[in-house]
């Protein structure tokens, strides 16, 4: 689809045009892509317009020639192009070319904290790096990266391709909201994850999960990395953990959920299982999506750290 794309944008050929051509090319050879029109077709940009367009995407921000916004849109890119040299793409596919040239990838902006710290993320890092360093050699340890969730009946919805004039229509639930909530594991060796369904999230909930991951990994040390939430820290939780007395527990930085490989299995389970879907049935949806977290491998790494093969 990527190379249709381009050859339309380097063609200014529609689709049925270029498969026509191909169709000719397989009859008639050579002599087919022979341009018939005379002379040659008029180029929107000439070739230094498109090399300063495509320098200016990769060294300046929108801000820096006169838009609001740090970071490059098609919207903003086509706005600026018209602008600065009165010619207007075709289609955002050329705006695409542009990017792609520039060595950009697209992104969906994530959630940004406040709080967000990168020293603090940076020094936790140099810290524990060498911890897990130790631990991964060490075949009694089996380390663990915890996380929760929440899935409710309200519907979620991601970006979806559509044919031009229709749109999505996705159904929604007009009475209360129900929810359940899910605790995950992931063994960060080998990939495989472990998930549970509650209806809260609270200490005592907490302890139960933490028994039942003891009796899953019942002869070897615990390794458990996990966030600051008030509920893993309480006195219930604590209890159990000294009593057991073979857990280690790591906490992730505050405000750095993208340290967590867990929180990648959880993205992946919404993409896959919850996502543009109306829920009506919650512990069903609930039991689909932990079905497909306990029969995936996540291989996603830890410090630099990767699932064994």
């Amino acid at each position: 689809m990527a190379a249709m794309q381009d050859i339309g944008v380097l063609t200014d050929l529609s689709r049925s045009q270029i498969f026509n051509l191909r169709k000719r090319f397989l009859a008639e050879g050579v002599a087919a892509p022979k341009d018939k029109r005379e002379g040659k077709p008029k180029e929107i940009l000439t070739k230094k317009e498109r090399e300063a367009i495509i320098e200016t995407v990769k060294t300046k921000t929108p801000k820096d020639v006169g838009y609001a916004g740090d970071h490059w849109t098609t919207g903003i890119l086509g706005y600026w192009i018209a602008e600065k040299y009165k010619a207007a793409c075709k289609s955002k596919t050329s705006l695409y070319l542009v990017f792609k040239q520039a060595n950009f990838t697209y992104h969906k902006p994530g959630r940004a904290y406040h709080e967000h710290n990168e020293r603090e993320i940076e020094a936790w890092k140099k810290e524990t790096k060498p911890k897990m360093n130790a631990l991964w050699d060490k075949k009694n340890v089996v380390i663990l990266a915890e996380d929760e969730m929440i899935l409710t009946t309200q519907t979620a919805i991601q970006k979806v391709w559509l044919p031009q004039g229709e749109y999505p229509k996705i159904g929604c639930s007009t009475g209360g909201r129900k929810r359940r909530s899910v605790y995950g594991f992931l063994n960060v060796r080998t990939g495989d994850e472990r998930s549970f369904k509650t209806e809260k999230q609270n200490r005592y909930v907490a302890k139960e999960i933490l028994e039942q991951i003891r009796t899953i990994y019942s002869k070897q040390k615990i390794a458990l990395l996990r966030d600051n939430a008030g509920w893993h820290k309480g006195s219930v939780a604590q209890e159990f953990l000294q009593q057991d007395g073979n857990f280690e527990i790591i906490h992730f930085p505050r405000y750095a959920p993208e340290e967590n490989p867990q929180e990648h299995v959880w993205k992946s389970g919404r993409s896959t299982v919850s996502h543009n879907r109306f829920i009506q049935d919650i512990d069903g949806a609930t039991d689909e999506l932990i079905e497909y977290f306990n029969k995936t491998k996540f291989r996603y790494s830890l410090l630099g750290l990767s699932p064994i093969s």
